[in-house]
């Protein structure tokens, strides 16, 4: 299966619009229409290496103060890959 890394500045908020989104049950920050900043990006072909360039880059300074993430997003289907080691497993 493969990853993306990705390293993004954090998005800050203000204290009305966290108590907003805890009263009405939404969400604060959605992804998939307002994506974070990106600052760095990374493909790995397997978990291994996708968890180890993800452990480099936590090692950033601004990624240790808080200022920016680190995030590991599959690209494959996860459902396709377990089904095949389900049936490659036979049980």
């Amino acid at each position: 299966m493969r990853f993306l890394i990705v390293r993004t500045d954090i998005r800050t908020a203000a204290d009305n619009d966290i108590a907003a989104a805890w009263v009405g049950g939404g969400r604060l920050r959605d992804e998939t229409t307002a994506p974070e900043p990106r600052r760095q990006i990374v493909h790995a072909e397997d978990r291994d290496a996708a968890l180890l360039l993800a452990r480099a880059l936590s090692t950033v300074g601004a990624v240790r103060s808080g200022r920016q993430r680190v995030k590991v997003l599959p690209l494959d289907d996860p459902g396709v890959v377990y089904q095949e080691w389900w049936e490659a497993s036979g049980t």
